[in-house]
């Protein structure tokens, strides 16, 4: 199936796509906040980047999108009809971060 956006439109579409401050994350970071913890942002001295940091009580955590991060049996992953090979790879270089950050950081902790 071809896409229905032209080159440009597909870009800037893209281009819009945020990496921090989602709906999820601010969610959470409301939730964890009104119940007295408190934390940091996108810790770039860690692997993986961890969306929030919990220093006192040295907890990490990472919200992934299901697109994104390909999570299994979600009904929001789906496999684009388009360049299905490079969203593939794409994606299944995402889970390969994904894990290597928390092995590194199990194996720290």
């Amino acid at each position: 199936m071809p896409d229905v956006h032209t080159p440009q439109q597909r870009s800037f579409n893209m281009s819009r796509i945020k990496g921090k401050d989602t709906k999820p994350e601010l969610l959470v970071r409301k939730f964890l906040h009104a119940q007295g913890f408190r934390y940091k942002l996108h810790d770039k001295t860690l692997p993986g980047k961890p969306d929030l940091v919990l220093p006192k009580y040295g907890t990490i955590i990472f919200i992934h999108g299901c697109f994104w991060h390909g999570h299994k049996n979600c009904k929001y992953f789906v496999v684009l009809q388009t360049r299905t090979e490079w969203w593939l790879t794409k994606i299944n270089g995402n889970i390969a971060n994904d894990t290597k950050a928390v092995k590194v950081l199990k194996k720290d902790g």
